[in-house]
């Protein structure tokens, strides 16, 4: 609820493909994010709160089942951003939510993650990113490190998890080759450690935030870890 600056609130999404923001001061959601009137709706699988730096600026991405990545601006309650991801997108978190947005990584169906940078945005091209496969399954979600915003995690439908680190290049801004316009220049993502705990996908997990390393996750076999 407390997300850097601005009101406390909640955002969730459904099966109706309506991300709806909730103040909890109140019993009804202060904004609704609908399909397009005449537009099928697509299941809405994940959500999460970014660019919270001030009083007036947040953002929400929400994810679809069918690879629809959509950014809304909560402050003039516009899509900012869409593309697409291919799969079905399972995670969407920025590095942080209280910061003008910087990174934000997005776990897919069939193995796929990427990672986007989000301080340069190209009209034609959007937002740069990276592509990385992992799990060789589902990837169900990624959780960024409280103490350190490079570093995150991902949680796999194997059962196991792994640790990344992204470096950032020398330079985060280049010339489009095309039109000479920004555009963003990424870095590389560098794999920590890769370990597999359980034989049924890892559903949630959490790191804390007062000791570095220290985390909890819980698995479809029952387990809390």
């Amino acid at each position: 609820m407390s997300v850097g600056h601005g009101a406390p609130e909640i955002v969730t999404g459904g099966k109706d493909g309506i991300a709806r923001v909730w103040d909890v001061r109140v019993d009804y959601p202060v904004v609704s994010f609908e399909p397009d009137e005449g537009c099928a709706h697509r299941d809405c699988w994940t959500v999460s709160f970014g660019d919270s730096h001030s009083d007036e600026d947040r953002c929400v991405a929400v994810g679809y089942d069918n690879g629809d990545l959509k950014m809304f601006d909560l402050r003039t309650n516009t899509v900012r951003w869409e593309t697409n991801c291919s799969n079905g997108v399972t995670s969407v978190e920025f590095d942080r939510k209280d910061i003008p947005m910087n990174k934000l990584v997005v776990t897919t169906l069939e193995s796929t993650f990427r990672c986007y940078d989000l301080r340069t945005f190209h009209v034609k091209d959007g937002f740069s990113f990276l592509k990385e496969k992992a799990h060789r399954s589902t990837i169900w979600l990624a959780r960024h490190l409280p103490q350190n915003r490079d570093i995150f995690m991902t949680g796999g439908g194997n059962g196991g998890f792994n640790i990344y680190k992204y470096n950032y290049p020398l330079n985060r801004v280049a010339k489009h080759a095309k039109d000479g316009l920004p555009v963003g220049r990424m870095g590389d993502i560098e794999l920590l450690n890769s370990r597999v705990i359980s034989t049924q996908p890892i559903t949630s997990f959490d790191w804390s935030p007062d000791k570095a390393g220290l985390c909890c996750l819980s698995c479809l076999d029952q387990t809390i870890r």
